[in-house]
């Protein structure tokens, strides 16, 4: 008797999102930033004058809003950042038996996504934290939201970056097409703020913290509404244009450790040269691949770092300069988070398409790496 192969379809089922209550304004932001260099002058006058150092420099709000499109950002911990003697969050650290911060806000995008599921947690049955850092190395983030959640099965922990949720995206379908699971949540609780060098002029703006959730799920075992996962795909090239040198081995000669590239550090202008025409043309091929013409692509759900970078890769695959319908940003109130941007925008950007249209979650950023979702509304 021959076997029946069965066909697993993945879907995406639900998303979720937890937005910190604290938003800092960029109005707010400059107040601090320029506080605090003019406290660096003034304690460094003499070496100024002598010409032993330069004089830092102030920033502005058109700065800003001209270098990233970026109005406001939220984060975990206001009070701190904006203090020009502290300059990043700060938080009591939480004894082990008390949930952690990541975890926490993890578990409330995945509670929500869930929800709008009509799924249980029984229901689930794996977690994959994708994030672009984690608060500890073990153990895994995913397994401690697993546990909050209540749900069976296993849990990892992966960091692809900017990329994370995308491609975890990939190997939570990967799982599904497989068998291996018919529910996997990718939870991303990034909390960027504290990865980032809020003293630095050229990007002290760039960051903030959220935390998403999608379910990806078995079409057979799916809500009506669901978005079809045509296809994805993934790609890395190795670059030291965004990098970050945090991690436990830094703890060997802290004496001679230089505490600026353990947070991160970009070549913005190298950056957006080498991956606007990498990701546009990554986008048309695999478009292609699929049997999707990319100017119909209704709807793109890009990586939220930069506006300038998503009107171009916009503007290359839809052939035209995209409309804010076409390619939504949330850029200007969220800041930058890493690889929960592009998951916000589709999660606060897709209700209202109809079901058999076409759109692509897209990311991209340190690695370099990219990651492409191509979905269709459920008919």
């Amino acid at each position: 008797m021959q076997d029946v192969q069965l066909t697993h379809r993945p879907v995406i089922s639900a998303t979720g999102l937890f937005t910190p209550a604290e938003s800092i304004s960029n109005e707010e932001l400059v107040d601090s930033f320029n506080r605090f260099v003019d406290l660096q002058n003034q304690r460094h006058a003499d070496a100024i004058e002598a010409g032993e150092i330069e004089p830092l420099q102030h920033s502005s709000v058109d700065f800003i809003e001209k270098a990233s499109g970026i109005k406001a950002r939220h984060v975990m911990n206001k009070e701190s950042v904006l203090d020009p003697e502290v300059m990043a969050p700060r938080w009591s650290e939480r004894p082990d038996d008390e949930i952690s911060i990541m975890a926490e806000i993890g578990v409330i995008a995945a509670k929500q996504a869930l929800e709008k599921a009509g799924r249980k947690p029984e229901d689930v049955d794996a977690v994959l934290c994708a994030a672009s850092n984690m608060q500890r190395a073990y153990p895994a983030m995913a397994i401690e939201i697993q546990q909050a959640l209540g749900i069976e099965g296993f849990g990892f922990d992966m960091n692809v970056a900017c990329s994370s949720a995308t491609f975890g995206i990939q190997t939570a379908a990967d799982y599904v097409r497989s068998g291996n699971a018919k529910s996997v949540l990718v939870v991303s609780p990034e909390i960027t703020s504290g990865h980032l060098n809020w003293r630095d002029r050229d990007s002290h703006f760039i960051f903030g913290d959220v935390a998403t959730a999608v379910l990806v799920e078995d079409e057979a075992i799916a809500p009506d509404e669901h978005w079809a996962i045509l296809g994805t795909k993934l790609k890395t090239v190795f670059s030291n244009n965004i990098r970050n040198n945090f991690g436990f081995l830094n703890r060997a000669h802290p004496e001679t450790s230089d505490n600026a590239d353990k947070l991160f550090v970009q070549e913005g202008r190298k950056v957006f040269k080498e991956v606007v025409p990498m990701v546009a043309q990554m986008i048309i091929d695999e478009a292609g691949k699929l049997q999707l013409d990319p100017a119909a692509i209704r709807r793109l759900w890009l990586h939220q770092a930069n506006a300038g970078m998503n009107r171009l890769i916009a503007q290359r695959v839809l052939g035209h300069e995209a409309s804010a319908d076409e390619s939504p940003t949330v850029l200007d109130t969220y800041g930058n988070t890493s690889s929960a941007g592009s998951i916000i925008a589709f999660h606060k950007y897709s209700e209202d398409l109809a079901p058999g249209d076409t759109g692509l979650i897209c990311s991209f950023g340190a690695g370099y790496s990219a990651g492409t979702v191509f979905v269709r509304k459920a008919a």
